[in-house]
């Protein structure tokens, strides 16, 4: 039987959302650093493009793999030890890409890196969620954590613009890796438990989960989902520099403006998914909004209709995030939460976030025009929206069946 939600343990999902804050920052500074690169190396857009595909690119194909292969491995081993190795392992490749990050073949290779030091990070937290909160509240729970992804968005240029204005780019690496071993590191020792005692083992060979056509239909949401979402979150910067023109030093506020409107469209849908119990229709009206908004956005002119427009794209869009994985855990029983949370969470990522980072930036090597890049994610958007609606009527949402262990 659930603890009451009185004594459910909500330091758990605050403490990992701190752990995603750093683990985003790492991620991410590459986006930053992107338009400093191109004018240190005197690259064209059509150089940025094609360079900046694969230093996006390879982060996503080594984290996506990894996921599928190692998170049903990392549950066995133990959640919480698999959490350690994770934060131990991205502090010391992100903080590696400064002094060793001379070439781009290096770069790339530190970021294919990366993506397996920060593979299994989602789906243990997931696993350990999962273990600690019923699935009345799990849209909730998880949306806690995961929110910490739009918090790193989000202040990420607040943070990392000025280092690298101040310092240069490889210095943010060094900076922000160290952050992990210093405060993330110790949080997850000393306060997050392995998981309840009882709590069902992964069992070994055993992923009914696959044989589910729901599952692997809303796979393939998450595939477009991760086109969009990293589409904007990789180019949005260099979209703001070199098409419409904003100094590089003036991006800190704009970007944080548009990239906090999902935190608050994260905490409050998910709150509405628990509430309405229709949590992927929620997910596909959100999209469809977002399709429109961010055609809006492309057209403006004017700085604040520009940050405005986008910013409600990207609340619209965080309706899935905030569902994103309580519904993954509705597809897969509680036995098989961490390997059904990284094979959706890996192919997601190796398809959606390499397109999502290859294909706008290919649009903008063929043609120099970045519009025709973000029209892409636009046509994306709406795709998602067809699908999650055809999984929600499939699920018959709003009747509470459950898989169960």
């Amino acid at each position: 039987m659930p603890a009451p939600a009185t004594k459910l343990p909500w330091h758990i999902p605050l403490i990992f959302a701190l752990t995603f804050v750093i683990h985003y920052l790492d991620r991410n500074a590459i986006s930053f650093a992107l338009p400093q690169m191109a004018n240190e190396l005197r690259w064209s857009d059509q150089q940025l493009g094609e360079y900046g595909q694969y230093l996006l690119g390879a982060f996503f194909l080594s984290y996506g793999l990894a996921q599928v292969l190692l998170a049903g491995l990392a549950e066995r081993f133990g959640a919480k030890r698999s959490l350690l190795i994770v934060i131990l392992g991205f502090s010391c490749v992100s903080m590696a890409m400064g002094p060793l990050g001379g070439s781009l073949a290096l770069l790339i290779g530190l970021r294919l890196l990366l993506g397996l030091a920060e593979s299994v990070h989602v789906p243990m937290m997931g696993v350990i969620t999962a273990r600690h909160f019923p699935s009345a509240v799990r849209a909730r729970a998880n949306a806690t954590w995961n929110v910490g992804l739009i918090i790193a968005t989000a202040i990420g240029s607040l943070i990392t613009v000025p280092i690298i204005s101040a310092y240069g780019w490889r210095a943010s690496f060094v900076i922000i890796g160290a952050a992990g071993l210093l405060v993330a590191l110790p949080l997850v020792l000393i306060f997050v438990p392995d998981g309840r005692p009882g709590a069902p083992a992964a069992a070994r060979g055993e992923h009914s989960f696959r044989s589910r056509p729901d599952y692997w239909l809303y796979v393939l949401c998450g595939v477009l989902n991760a086109f969009c979402g990293f589409g904007i979150l990789g180019w949005l910067p260099t979209y703001f520099v070199r098409a419409k023109g904003i100094d590089f030093a003036a991006l800190g506020w704009p970007l944080t403006l548009v990239f906090s409107a999902g935190i608050v469209g994260t905490l409050a849908l998910a709150w509405l998914g628990d509430r309405l119990r229709r949590r992927v229709l929620l997910s596909s009206i959100g999209f469809l909004l977002a399709a429109l908004v961010l055609y809006q956005a492309i057209a403006a002119q004017s700085l604040s209709s520009m940050v405005a427009l986008f910013a409600l794209a990207v609340f619209c869009q965080s309706a899935f995030q905030a569902q994103e994985h309580a519904t993954v855990q509705k597809l897969a029983r509680d036995s098989e939460v961490g390997a059904a949370t990284g094979t959706y969470n890996g192919i997601s990522l190796v398809i959606g976030g390499v397109i999502g980072s290859v294909v706008p930036g290919a649009i903008v090597s063929a043609s120099g025009n970045f519009d025709h890049a973000l029209l892409a994610i636009v046509v994306a958007a709406a795709a998602a929206s067809v699908t999650m609606g055809l999984l929600s009527w499939r699920m018959r949402e709003g009747d509470d069946r459950e898989v169960r262990s």
